[in-house]
């Protein structure tokens, strides 16, 4: 049976928060930071998590091994604001145990 894992997520006011995250329930990154409401409504996952539109944007702070971004994240990423060179798209993080100890910080809205 799988887990729930422990991800550290820094909002966009700098406060940190630990979370638990279900690795059993298909869920990925934008929609834990949405569950747990650690960005107002309708600035995080506007286009529903299908890597259109940038706004669940995230710094990935810890070594973890992710996978390798999409040509749709890529080419998000490339058309973004604030992109850095750990920037990931929460939407196309899937929540596995691999995760566990994750640190991000939300991007800025843009």
């Amino acid at each position: 049976m799988d887990q729930d894992i422990n991800i550290k997520i820094k909002d966009r006011d700098g406060v940190i928060h630990e979370v638990l995250a279900p690795t059993d329930m298909a869920m990925n990154l934008m929609e834990v930071v949405r569950s747990y409401e650690l960005a107002p409504e309708g600035t995080i996952g506007i286009c529903g998590g299908i890597a259109m539109c940038a706004s669940c944007q995230c710094y990935i702070n810890s070594n973890h091994q992710l996978p390798e971004k999409t040509d749709d994240e890529d080419a998000m990423l490339a058309e973004a604001f604030d992109v850095k060179d750990n920037s990931r798209l929460g939407c196309q993080i899937q929540i596995t145990s691999e995760l566990e100890g994750l640190e991000i910080e939300l991007a800025p809205e843009s």
